[in-house]
């Protein structure tokens, strides 16, 4: 089963030292909004949403939001699709989700490309398609989205709506693993210890559960799995390359 990951893009949170001056930007993004500025509307949402120098309020962000989908504001429109999706000040309609994924993810919108490929993915608010799927991931993958490369590599990995190809999972996973995705550190060495796509290396397969752990996942089986199969010898090799992997790579561990 196949997991909906949902990534939020929010307003960046402000850094007023006075409330004050987050309602007079509020009052001046309402002017602007109310005069048909999609890019004013889409912060105001963005506002409401995060309770930023206003009450929060879902289902006045979902006004904002649609009054700047309409306008064809992609991000606009992906916010909107991700309420629908889970329900947030609108009642969960998947069918709605997928409209609104749909119309950013066609203007190149990276998440609305990741998200509506989870739908395609889960059949939800459409029938299950994994070519499908693997279409939008690969787009969104492309622009540099972590979570739609490890799931790409999934879907190699896996033969789901194509052809089972270990070396291409291994590609995508490794895309992601190095820009410091957990999951994708993981899936990386799962191949080093299985020899799917690469050889055999169980050093190099308990390198990446050390890097994949101390970003917060929980790999204690998997280095159980392995410690049974490396020598005292092997396990010193392990903190060597684990070394020269993190000297390397600062930004992922």
């Amino acid at each position: 089963m196949r997991v909906l990951v949902l990534s939020i893009l929010m307003w960046p949170a402000l850094s007023f030292g006075a409330t004050s001056a987050a309602e007079l930007l509020a009052n001046e993004l309402r002017f602007e909004a109310d005069k048909g500025d999609a890019k004013a509307q889409f912060n105001l949402a963005s506002m409401y949403a995060n309770g930023e120098g206003i009450p929060e309020d879902d289902k006045e962000a979902v006004k904002w939001y649609r009054l700047a989908a309409d306008q064809g504001f992609a991000q606009a429109q992906h916010n909107l699709g991700l309420r629908y999706d889970i329900g947030l000040g609108v009642p969960e309609d998947d069918k709605e989700a997928v409209k609104w994924y749909r119309l950013a993810a066609e203007q190149g919108h990276a998440k609305a490309q990741f998200n509506l490929a989870s739908m395609y993915g889960n059949g939800k608010g459409v029938p299950e398609d994994d070519k499908e799927a693997v279409k939008w991931y690969r787009l969104a993958a492309e622009q540099g989205h972590l979570s739609a490369q490890h799931q790409l590599g999934l879907m190699y990995d896996n033969g789901e709506g194509l052809p089972e190809d270990d070396k291409a999972a291994v590609k995508w996973y490794r895309l992601a693993a190095d820009q410091g995705l957990a999951e994708a550190q993981y899936s990386v060495g799962v191949m080093y210890a299985n020899g799917e796509g690469v050889a055999v290396d169980y050093a190099l397969a308990y390198m990446w559960a050390n890097i994949a752990g101390a970003n917060g996942l929980d790999v204690s089986k998997f280095k159980g799995f392995l410690t049974e199969k490396l020598t005292q010898a092997d396990m010193s090799k392990v903190q060597e390359l684990t070394g020269q992997y993190i000297k390397g790579n600062p930004e992922v561990y």
